[in-house]
């Protein structure tokens, strides 16, 4: 009854696929959108079936998401038209095979699926069962199956490690003689240097920084903290750069990294960005202050820290209450530039709906609110990924100081929180493109 074809359809999100042996050829671009294991459709009925999708991450960790279906008379399932009865998804979810991935039983716990080598694409095994499944994957022979690849940088995009002036980051430079607008990007308190953001915006046509400013170490071996002047020294280095237009530089920043630009577009006299990106981020930092002085204010109020009834910290609360005394927060009326902020009502890490509206007041105070834009989320946690990153509600966590693991509540569901990443990544480049891109002044979108 069953035969080995299958009929591939789908989405421009996937730069390639490519099947086994027992598929039949589809090219483009694409995400599996129709399965079909029948050859003989005269003598079909609906049939109820599983789609599954498999893939492991550079930590070695197995991440699975799968849904149940039942085929149309031809014996077709099309993700992107018919609803998932079941599984880690349900309803019409053209994308639910990414999003609601999450570890395999029996996986470590505290888990974060991350990007690390942006060269490599990630390889997601999707196979078809039949029956609605939930679980013995393994153990079951798929009807069919396809390996999609999912990349993170275009073709041509260079990338170029930056040390000069003492820094540490990565460059990422669109194909083409430019010159193109461009961001310096910050990531949050757990450090290390994380390029698959900048990755992606330098294939929308931006020259992107990738900023390590925690956990860097010195010639000595010390831990090195960093001051204002080693920002300072990366938006220099990025304006300078023969590729990029000089007055069309923006700063993105998540979570600490949203402490750090707002302090730097406020106060510094070097770094005049054309806008800003706020994610999951506050502006209660000590005026004209340091990295350090933020974690200063932080380690006084550490007897607020909570616990939940897993014992997931909960940090939100060591910025609260949002302080009345102007000298311990950004003087937002300073800033003269396009902001965005992106709020997760849920999120458990940080303050940033107290935060954000905060900042709305000071602006509208200070004369400048026509400046600021809010996406504020409900059930939405702190880590907001680009799009179709499975949702993290937890993940274990290095302190920088004791370097000790434990495990932090980010916030969050699931639903609510993928279709946040997907709306604000989205506005995230159509604010950029309104602010950065211009016909006149720098090179044309249609040559990338």
């Amino acid at each position: 009854m069953h035969s080995n074809r299958v009929r591939v359809s789908g989405n421009p999100i996937w730069k390639s696929l490519k099947f086994d042996r027992f598929l039949k050829p589809f090219q483009g671009y694409g995400t599996p959108a129709s399965l079909s294991p029948w050859s003989d459709a005269s003598s079909l009925k609906k049939w109820p079936v599983t789609l599954h999708a498999l893939l492991q991450s550079e930590d070695g960790d197995y991440w699975e998401a799968f849904g149940h279906y039942v085929s149309d008379a031809v014996g077709c399932v099309r993700v992107s038209e018919d609803a998932s009865l079941g599984g880690s998804y349900s309803g019409v979810e053209p994308m639910g095979l990414l999003w609601s991935m999450r570890p395999i039983p029996g996986s470590k716990t505290g888990l974060r699926l991350r990007k690390k080598d942006v060269f490599k694409p990630t390889d997601v095994n999707i196979s078809l069962y039949e029956g609605h499944l939930n679980e013995g994957f393994k153990d079951k022979h798929p009807l069919a199956s396809v390996v999609a690849q999912r990349w993170y940088m275009a073709p041509e995009v260079q990338r170029v490690e930056v040390r000069e002036k003492g820094l540490k980051g990565t460059l990422f430079i669109p194909p083409g003689p430019g010159p193109f607008p461009a961001l310096l990007d910050l990531w949050g308190g757990g450090g290390g240097l994380v390029e698959y953001r900048s990755a992606l915006l330098a294939s929308r046509g931006y020259v992107s920084l990738s900023l390590q400013y925690i956990g860097l170490m010195g010639a000595d071996g010390k831990p090195r903290n960093v001051g204002n002047d080693y920002f300072e020294a990366a938006f220099s280095v990025l304006k300078q750069h023969p590729q990029v237009c000089p007055d069309r530089v923006a700063m993105m920043g998540l979570s600490f990294g949203v402490s750090v630009i707002l302090g730097m577009a406020a106060y510094s006299s070097m770094i005049k960005p054309k806008c800003v990106v706020c994610v999951s981020g506050s502006h209660v930092m000590p005026v004209n202050g340091s990295l350090a002085d933020v974690f200063d204010e932080i380690k006084k109020n550490v007897k607020n820290t909570r616990f939940d009834e897993e014992q997931r910290i909960i940090w939100r609360d060591l910025l609260l209450p949002i302080p009345n005394d102007p000298s311990k927060k950004v003087e937002m009326g300073r800033i003269k530039c396009p902001v965005l902020l992106i709020v997760g009502e849920d999120d458990q890490n940080w303050p940033t709906s107290e935060s954000a509206e905060d900042m709305k007041q000071m602006m509208k105070q200070a004369g400048n609110s026509h400046l600021l834009t809010i996406l504020s989320y409900p059930e939405t946690g702190h880590l907001i990924e680009p799009p179709y990153s499975p949702h993290i509600q937890a993940s274990n966590f290095i302190l920088q100081e004791t370097r000790n693991k434990v495990v932090v509540l980010w916030g969050g569901h699931t639903v609510p929180h993928s279709r946040a990443q997907e709306d604000s990544w989205h506005k995230t480049l159509t604010f950029l493109e309104q602010h950065l891109y211009s016909s006149d002044t720098v090179a044309s979108r249609s040559n990338l």
